[in-house]
């Protein structure tokens, strides 16, 4: 029951740099997402049967909260101990995950959109499998578009 529940994000350790984006978890390990995300404007559409995480920075862009979207693998404890959040959504299902962004579940892809008006950090989307992972900064939409 554990594996589908909802957990709650705690806030946690971020560095940007030149090679990718580090989150520092509550209990001190850290990992490493590669690479320099790829600018999206205001939404993006996942890859079915990606594991897909969004992190949301505070303004200040040394912390922020990680939440996983359907991670059906991890025990709630193991992210709990972490601080790292969980939202599970059934198809068709929409859920805020952050204040100003939103997540939903669409025929086995995940959309993350984000309101710029309601965040004042920066808003990341990582997506992954044992194949390769992909990673994108939402941003707003550029003004007349």
């Amino acid at each position: 029951m554990s594996i589908r529940a909802d957990v709650p994000p705690e806030t946690v350790g971020v560095e940007l740099t030149e090679e990718g984006v580090v989150v520092e978890y509550v209990d001190g390990r850290e990992t490493f997402y590669h690479g320099i995300p790829n600018r999206q404007e205001g939404s993006i559409r996942t890859m079915p049967g990606k594991q897909v995480h969004v992190l949301v920075t505070a303004e200040s862009e040394t912390e922020g909260v990680l939440v996983y979207v359907n991670d059906r693998i991890t025990e709630a404890e193991i992210l709990e101990s972490t601080g790292v959040g969980r939202v599970v959504l059934e198809p068709g299902e929409e859920t805020t995950v952050f204040p100003g962004v939103r997540a939903r579940n669409e025929a086995r892809r995940i959309v993350i959109e984000a309101d710029f008006e309601a965040v004042d950090g920066r808003v990341f989307v990582f997506e992954e499998n044992e194949m390769g992972e992909r990673s994108f900064e939402l941003t707003p939409a550029k003004d007349g578009e």
